[in-house]
Formats: C-alpha cells, sequence, structure tokens
C-alpha cells in the first residue's frame, strides 16, 4: 500500500468530526404518540389521553404505527391500548355513525325518482361502510352504504 492511501482526507475527517460533535446527526428525532393512560376498547382517543414522545437518537418507530394527533382524535380504540406502548394504526376505528338497532332513513334513488323508507340498522357503521338493515314495513332485508348524514342509500341489485 501507499502512504497516500492510509491518509484520511480532509473531506472524511471533517465529516467523521460533524457526525461525532452532533452537527450532522445521523438520524433526525421522531416524534410519536403514545396513551398516557388505559383506553379501553371501544372508547373514542381524545387527545389529553395522548403524549408526545421523541424518540432517542437513531431509534425509530415500527411501521404501521400513528404518530400524527389528528389521524387519532376521535377515533374509536378497537382493543386496549395501553401506557408507553406505540398505536398501531389497526387498532383504532372510526366511530360509529349508525348504531345497530338505531332506526335509520333509507333512500334509493334513481334518476329523478328517489323512495325513502324507514328502517332498523342490522350492524353498526361509518360514513362509506356497507351494512344490512330490514325495512321496518316490509320485513325486507337491504344493503346500503352508509352516507356522511347518518342516511343509508341502497342501489338496485
Amino acid at each position: 500500500m501507499t502512504r497516500h492511501a492510509l491518509r484520511p482526507t480532509a473531506y472524511g475527517l471533517t465529516l467523521a468530526l460533524a457526525v461525532a460533535v452532533g452537527a450532522l446527526p445521523a438520524f433526525a428525532d421522531e416524534v410519536v404518540l403514545i396513551p398516557n393512560r388505559v383506553i379501553y376498547p371501544g372508547e373514542t382517543i381524545g387527545l389529553p389521553a395522548l403524549k408526545e414522545v421523541t424518540l432517542a437518537p437513531g431509534r425509530r418507530k415500527p411501521a404501521g404505527m400513528i404518530t400524527i394527533a389528528s389521524e387519532l382524535d376521535g377515533k374509536v380504540a378497537k382493543r386496549t391500548l395501553l401506557p408507553g406502548r406505540y398505536i398501531p394504526a389497526n387498532s383504532v376505528r372510526e366511530a360509529w355513525l349508525v348504531e345497530q338497532g338505531a332506526t335509520v332513513q333509507v333512500f334509493f334513488t334513481a334518476g329523478v325518482l328517489t323512495i325513502s323508507a324507514s328502517a332498523v340498522s342490522l350492524q353498526p357503521g361509518s360514513a362509506g361502510d356497507l351494512i344490512k338493515v330490514r325495512n321496518v314495513d316490509s320485513g325486507k332485508v337491504l344493503s346500503g352504504t352508509v352516507m356522511a348524514d347518518g342516511s343509508i342509500q341502497v342501489s338496485a341489485t
């Protein structure tokens, strides 16, 4: 080997020194949300029940964890969330707009024709969910989509 190959370059030495003194962090600090108390299944998650924590330098959050407060506020826990633990995305859901057993308004629209009826929800649902309802007058079971106002939109089958 030549003597030149063993000498560190000025650029390499500067880079190593910058990392050592913290001027150039290896990883940016990552902030995650964790519960500050036990959150039980079916409980609506509010911001007071959460705490922001900065991970130690070099630590990264596991994939599939929620780290943004707006993604959790108003959601409902599907399972027990423990203090100090990450919150997996699959452990929360949207709040139900329609509860099981609730009386709902069902609409069928075809062009300018709109038919409405009262029905009883056979399952809970959030906006956009496909659920089954039973027509109060005929007893017929229909499938429909939960709308943002809590009504059910059915279509021709």
